[in-house]
């Protein structure tokens, strides 16, 4: 087992260093880079009580424990039986379903849903697969954006008393105002489905603009991150010690370079989503939705992984150097070791996205 900061060999250790708090279940769901695999149907008892998590390299571990005192206890994948063996038969039959969610690049509900489905899990029966109250609540100043055309379609104005798409299915279970009732129709109609089928499409159309809001939170919040990062990593080229080493200089050229591109890049594909978004509106219609949606999921993937990548190192570089500071050398040391590795995985994510048709 490897410790927290550690390339993830198989051996039994624990690392006190660099060991955030643990984030309960319901935060963990809400992030990028951990998996509770209670909420995967396994069989081994202790198995269900450890995670998957991401490590700084990019690399999936199961996290057997974590705490300040012990640090994170880390194995890889294909070392779970060593750690099981009264529970064999159990840990063999999980192991190809924790292989298979090892090789996902996010860990994000949005992405897993995917997975799942493709591994022919019934997602229906994981009601945790979703994120929580706390975090929706903050996706509020993001969802607006998108329930506003849909509140106006449907009431003719902005509606006070209308906040979200939850509002308005809870509208519709008991309206009062004749004139919605009359827009929920037409909207039936463009959409090509019977008025009950109106709720269904309200909840497709909320949890699909749901994961674009969830998503560009994290864009907001990763996106300064990597520019003070590479502002930070930049002030070392013009020290005695690294201004000599052409080879450094190359390596931090290098992934300014890797790392500007891949933000500018993400950052323009939000961009993309927003003007399709607003044109659904202006000709709603069935095949109009099936195409917003078919582009956002399509997505779903690519942009967890760049995110998942770009998070776990931003959030080490915050955790190694509080106060930023750091002498060139250690700063060096840091840059090779710890965002170098994985850094041309995240930049074929981000790269492989241009291949997905619109």
């Amino acid at each position: 087992m490897s410790g927290a900061g550690d390339g993830g060999r198989g051996e039994m250790a624990g690392g006190a260093g660099d060991v955030e708090p643990r984030l309960s279940d319901e935060a963990a769901l809400d992030s990028l880079h951990i998996l509770p695999l209670r909420i995967i149907p396994l069989d081994t008892p202790g198995l269900r009580k450890s995670r998957l998590i991401k490590n700084v390299r990019l690399q999936t571990m199961v996290e057997i424990f974590k705490d300040k005192t012990a640090g994170s206890g880390q194995v890889v994948p294909q070392h779970i039986l060593s750690l099981f063996e009264s529970h064999k038969k159990e840990v063999e039959d999980d192991l190809v379903k924790v292989m298979t969610l090892s090789q996902v690049n996010s860990f994000d509900v949005f992405s897993l849903r995917i997975e799942l489905r493709r591994l022919q899990v019934d997602i229906s029966a994981h009601t945790e697969l979703t994120l929580s109250a706390t975090k929706k609540a903050e996706l509020t100043v993001y969802m607006k954006s998108f329930t506003h055309p849909l509140i106006k379609h449907v009431f003719g104005s902005d509606n006070e008393a209308i906040h979200d798409v939850s509002d308005i299915i809870k509208m519709f279970s008991s309206p009062n105002r004749a004139e919605a009732v009359k827009n929920l129709k037409l909207m039936a109609e463009s959409l090509k489905i019977g008025l009950t089928e109106i709720p269904t499409f309200l909840e497709d159309y909320g949890d699909i603009f749901m994961s674009l809001a969830y998503f560009r939170h994290c864009i907001d919040e990763v996106v300064p991150e990597v520019q003070s990062f590479v502002e930070w990593m930049n002030e070392i080229r013009t020290s005695g010690e690294i201004s000599r080493d052409k080879r450094a200089i190359k390596t931090i050229d290098a992934i300014a370079c890797d790392i500007t591109d891949i933000t500018a890049s993400i950052t323009g594909r939000f961009e993309s989503f927003d003007r399709r978004s607003k044109d659904f509106w202006t000709d709603i219609n069935a095949e109009s939705f099936r195409t917003i949606r078919k582009l956002i999921t399509s997505h779903h993937v690519t942009i967890g992984g760049v995110l998942c990548g770009l998070t776990v190192k931003m959030a080490l570089w915050k955790q190694r150097f509080v106060h930023g500071g750091g002498g060139p050398v250690r700063r060096l040391e840091f840059v090779k070791s710890e965002i170098l590795p994985g850094l041309s995985h995240i930049k074929s994510l981000e790269m492989s996205a241009r291949d997905i048709k619109e």
